[in-house]
């Protein structure tokens, strides 16, 4: 994850890039894509496209990119995106 970060160029920044090679968090979040398209071509454990907003380790929003036609959520990632998280983070903190 460190060398996407680094070609991602985002650094020392506030995001903080995670792998989950075993799946558990994928799946203790219930985030694992069963969707028979993916599976169907050897994709098994595939984690669902998501973003999360946690603060000390408790989860305040999380957006999933997934519709009936486009479970990976590769055509419709706006959900997940930056510019729609750092509104849901505004929400979130002005309503605290």
């Amino acid at each position: 994850m460190q060398a996407w970060g680094k070609d991602q160029k985002v650094g020392l920044s506030m995001l903080q890039l995670m792998g989950d090679p075993a799946g558990e968090l994928t799946k203790a979040l219930d985030m694992e894509m069963t969707h028979p398209g993916p599976r169907g071509k050897g994709l098994f454990g595939r984690c669902k496209r998501h973003a999360i907003y946690a603060v000390n380790g408790e989860i305040k929003a999380i957006q999933i990119a997934e519709k009936e036609d486009d479970p990976a959520g590769d055509e419709f990632p706006e959900a997940t995106l930056a510019d729609t998280m750092l509104e849901i983070i505004e929400t979130v903190k002005s309503s605290s």
